[in-house]
């Protein structure tokens, strides 16, 4: 029953729930940045390049000829995908720029919050009534003890 207490302080802490959102909120942007990678920027790429469709570019090692790679991993075709490869160089690529951009965007806030200037105390605690009493002032407003 103490591994279980445990187990339950450590899951319900702070930073194991901060963590976990983090996983969760990453997943959906490596699909987001997959999707924008295969479905957005590599299709104008490869009308540029001639009507190349960057997912059938691969080296077959096995011999054979294959109008795709889906043909040639079908037929058990050893490949080398450089195409596939290449899309997730440029879904890397944009996601560590996304990360890059958000980080530098905290840094930025941080440093704005830290340089706002920090509240002077106006007031000090009266040690007899424990009221607050201006800085200045020499005898209580409330219980009329005096200070020095």
């Amino acid at each position: 029953m103490k591994i279980i207490k445990e187990f339950k302080e450590f899951a319900l802490k702070g930073n194991v729930i901060d963590l976990a959102v983090g996983v969760v909120i990453g997943a959906a942007f490596s699909q987001l940045t997959n999707s924008v990678v295969k479905d957005i920027i590599m299709p104008p790429i490869g009308l540029l390049l001639g009507k190349v469709d960057f997912k059938d570019l691969y080296f077959n090692l096995s011999g054979g000829e294959y109008q795709t790679l889906t043909a040639a991993q079908e037929a058990g075709a050893v490949t080398i995908n450089y195409g596939l490869f290449i899309n997730t160089i440029i879904g890397f690529l944009i996601t560590a720029w996304a990360i890059f951009l958000m980080i530098k965007l905290i840094n930025r806030m941080r440093r704005q919050q830290e340089k706002k200037p920090q509240k002077t105390e106006t007031t000090k605690p009266c040690a007899f009534c424990f009221s607050n009493i201006p800085l200045q002032a020499t005898r209580c407003p409330n219980c009329t003890s005096q200070f020095s």
